[in-house]
């Protein structure tokens, strides 16, 4: 991470180890001109060179101000620097995962790692190596000054710097475990509040919030525990500092005390000895400190290196081109199961539409309808057989390419905080605004386009809130329509219209689906008396599949008595 995101920062880098190093040089300086002060002012000679002293202590103290605040400056800056793109290429990271993974991560959990990961390394990616050698520097240039000065006096201040930072590595290996799991904990915790907040109205409508606010106390609980440990070992590492601090005091006072009076320090001497073990106190304080970012740091870089090491079970492929019109779908000796070792969802499918053609997808809940679905956009690949396009394997495409060839409307449909055109593009700027009317026209959505009172720089709130299903519907064809697909998947589309609202969209459908190829999910029987082809799903297999209207005509086809019961019935 430091070689990815630091090392590319070099220059600030370099200017934020100058300004350090002059601060250190800075605060090397000041203590001598003190004792040069204290030991002339003991003299009967004459004041002048007190007032240059005094000045140029007063010159030399602005200065060290005036480098720490720049030194903090460019440190933040850099640290927010790094961290934002360690937070966009982890975001754009988990977009490129596949589904099956993110059906085992919940958004709380993702939103955790991007940011709540990220915000605990700000200070170490900010300052931690710099301001750690920094101070390194500092706490030997005090060591070296003060053996400078009397050998026994370094002695004993190198045993109190040594004992300083054993205690706090000691200390520091009980803590980082704690932090680990505190991180770990802190995930879950915002992943279920993110599940919740997103399923409120459900939680809400079945009476779950009982057990909603039950789960909640209990990962509090478990929270607590972990958070009073981590505490204590941030308790502990302050503690010992203090203690350490306190007896390295005593040691100065004493052995200054003995030098004076044998005579061999003078009284500039031992309060410059006095003042650099004061000294000492700040730079193994900031390295106790940068010991404790470090140690929340360990517990994030783990869990963001793992979740970067993540790799995606669909995987880009060569890239390959398609020719030009409707697309060719075929699927060959498919097997698929959303779990390794789970049951599966597809049994040896063998399907083949021809392009331009539609075809209805019939079948109970859960035969694998929605499933085909997801893989024709390569949400998942198959585990066994091939599904290829115009006759390309689909795992040769880009999967961006891909998901230009392939859209799928859905009932649900996603409305994002933003204007229409933002809706409607999904944030693509090159999308002239002239193209989008042209497609709301196409649709006959000029009527419904001319009651936004913004036109496309309306605002929709995230969720469509002040949209109709009907109104959200449209939108979701007009995108498709923007992406000009070969292959159009509608899944339920209209299953939650009312019959007025699905008739005045079976126009935009109508458009939609010509010189396409298209797969229609579908319950209900009026969903289907456009398609070309009919193909019944059940446990998993095709148990029937042919030209719609051969079917219909079959008395003994299972198509013919689904329409002579009623489908509905037969498919619930």
């Amino acid at each position: 991470m430091l070689r990815g995101y630091l090392l590319p920062e070099w220059r600030a880098l370099t200017g934020l180890g100058i300004l350090l190093l002059s601060s250190i040089a800075l605060q090397l300086v000041n203590p001598q001109i003190i004792r040069y002060f204290i030991d002339t002012a003991q003299g009967e000679g004459s004041l002048t060179p007190l007032y240059y002293a005094g000045a140029l202590f007063i010159g030399f103290s602005l200065l060290q101000q005036g480098v720490s605040v720049a030194a903090s400056y460019f440190s933040e800056n850099l640290g927010w620097k790094t961290t934002n793109k360690l937070r966009v290429d982890l975001a754009a990271h988990c977009l490129s995962l596949d589904m099956s993974f993110h059906k085992k991560h919940t958004s709380g959990s993702l939103i955790e790692r991007v940011d709540g990961d990220v915000n605990a390394l700000a200070q170490f990616f900010s300052s931690f190596m710099i301001n750690l050698a920094g101070n390194g520097l500092l706490t030997l240039g005090i060591l070296v000054l003060l053996f400078r000065e009397n050998v026994w006096i370094g002695i004993v201040m190198a045993v109190f710097v040594g004992g300083s930072i054993w205690a706090i590595q000691r200390i520091r290996a009980f803590a980082v475990p704690v932090w680990t799991r505190w991180r770990q904990a802190n995930a879950e915790y915002y992943g279920f509040i993110g599940e919740q907040l997103e399923g409120t109205e459900d939680t809400r409508a079945n009476g779950a919030v009982g057990f909603a606010m039950g789960r909640f106390y209990e990962l509090t609980r478990r929270m607590l525990p972990m958070r009073v440990r981590a505490f204590m070992g941030y308790f502990l590492m302050w503690s010992t500092t203090i203690l350490v601090f306190a007896l390295g005091n005593a040691a100065a006072f004493i052995v200054c005390a003995l030098l004076w009076k044998r005579g061999e320090l003078t009284i500039g001497s031992a309060y410059l000895v006095f003042y650099y073990t004061e000294l000492l106190a700040k730079p193994i304080e900031k390295i106790r400190t940068q010991l404790e970012d470090l140690q929340k740091a360990d517990a994030s870089m783990v869990r963001i290196g793992e979740l970067l090491a993540t790799r995606s079970a669909v995987q880009d492929g060569p890239g390959a081109s398609l020719p030009s019109g409707p697309a060719a779908v075929e699927l060959r000796g498919v097997t698929f199961a959303y779990e390794q070792d789970g049951a599966p969802t597809l049994r040896d499918v063998n399907l083949r539409l021809e392009s331009g053609r539609t075809l209805g997808l019939l079948g109970r809940t859960g035969s694998g309808k929605t499933t085909i679905a997801r893989l024709l956009l390569r949400f998942y690949d198959p585990q066994q057989g091939t599904v290829t396009l115009s006759g390309t394997n689909l795992s040769d495409f880009k999967l961006g390419e891909l998901r230009g060839y392939v859209a799928m409307v859905t009932q649900n449909i996603e409305i994002l905080a933003g204007t229409v055109r933002d809706n409607l593009t999904l944030f693509d700027a090159r999308i002239p605004d002239r193209r989008i009317m042209d497609v709301l026209s196409e649709l006959g959505l000029d009527g419904w386009f001319a009651g936004m009172p913004d036109g496309l720089d309306t605002y929709l709130s995230s969720g469509g809130a002040g949209l109709s299903a009907g109104e959200g519907q449209l939108l979701a064809f007009a995108r498709v329509f923007l992406t000009d697909p070969r292959l159009v998947i509608l899944d339920e589309a209209s299953s939650r219209l009312d019959p007025l609202t699905e008739s005045r969209i079976e126009s935009a459908v109508d458009r939609l689906l010509r010189d396409r190829t298209c797969i229609i999910i579908a319950h209900r029987l009026a969903t289907i008396q456009r398609a070309d082809d009919i193909a019944i799903l059940e446990q998993g297999q095709v148990v029937e599949h042919g030209k719609r209207a051969q079917l219909a005509g079959d008395p003994d086809s299972r198509f013919s008595r689904m329409l002579a019961v009623g489908m509905e019935e037969v498919l619930v």
